[in-house]
């Protein structure tokens, strides 16, 4: 068992039900906006959604931990990826380059060592660091990939590498202005893995240099139309090696998934991923993969 893998098995997955992120029509009225979302989620169908995407989930064996209310924080907390990073070592809470979701590692620090694998905390990103995890991805175990963009700065990245010790290499990876600092681009925006030697990307956007790396070590790269870019066909949640779920709406990409040998698993998600721009990578914390 690891959490330094995107691709293992899934075996212990954090989640946040809208019940608890989104809260009632009072709350998303006076959020949505201030969020970026692009409208107002409707609660009962973000219900249904989201309870389609967790069963998903959990056809793949995988225990899955839902995350309770908590002060301080907004809509954007049903994206639970971005409030944490996890090793084999521990957990790291990251401090968020969206001043309005600075209480989200916190309330995740509060639960996640009492669940599953239940790993210790093991730092924190402290200002001016900030670092979102939607912008961390595990390569391999020892190989730790970090872009470096609006939501996570030179200092965030500096104590990360700190934190988590000379075992691990670290890579950094530059983001792209895209749309500028005001809209979510992550790093997993554009790369999701889903095998040892797979990845879907956007190349339109991936540094020249960090995608010759890729092919470098033997990564086979799905591409993704520009036309299904935007509808986050590049945010692809791996459940075991070449078995993923993926955002409904993007059948190119789904299609050339499959002709690669991936099993793909769809969800509608036009409350909970398409309003907020957050995928399935975004809407889950994983704790522990089987290798």
């Amino acid at each position: 068992m690891t959490a330094q893998s995107e691709t293992g098995r899934l075996r212990d997955v954090v989640l946040k039900h809208p019940r608890h992120a989104f809260g009632g029509a009072e709350t998303i009225s006076t959020q949505w906006r201030i969020l970026n979302f692009t409208a107002p989620p409707d609660l009962s169908r973000a219900i249904h959604e989201f309870d389609r995407l967790q069963a998903l989930i959990a056809s793949c064996g995988a225990k899955v931990h839902l995350l309770p209310d908590a002060d301080d924080t907004t809509l954007d907390s049903i994206y639970v990826r971005d409030g944490s990073i996890v090793c084999d070592r521990g957990i790291v809470l990251c401090r968020m380059g969206k001043s309005q979701r600075s209480g989200e590692p916190e309330a995740q620090g509060a639960v996640l060592p009492n669940v599953g694998p239940r790993l210790p905390l093991l730092g924190r990103i402290e200002a001016p660091g900030t670092i979102e995890g939607g912008d961390v991805l595990w390569l391999d175990d020892r190989t730790l990939v970090v872009g470096r963009g609006y939501r996570t700065n030179d200092a965030g990245i500096s104590q990360l590498r700190t934190i988590l010790g000379p075992s691990i290499e670290l890579m950094v990876v530059p983001l792209p202005h895209w749309h500028g600092s005001g809209e979510v681009m992550h790093l997993m925006s554009l790369i999701s893995p889903l095998d040892a030697n797979l990845a879907v990307v956007y190349s339109p956007l991936l540094p020249v240099p960090f995608r010759e790396w890729l092919l470098d070590r033997g990564l086979t790269l799905i591409e993704v139309p520009d036309e299904e870019f935007e509808s986050m066909g590049t945010n692809a949640l791996a459940l075991s090696p070449r078995r993923c779920v993926m955002l409904a709406g993007n059948p190119k990409t789904r299609a050339a998934l499959e002709r690669a040998g991936v099993e793909v698993l769809e969800y509608e998600g036009r409350e909970i991923s398409v309003k907020g721009g957050g995928g399935p990578t975004c809407l889950t914390r994983p704790l522990q993969r089987e290798l």
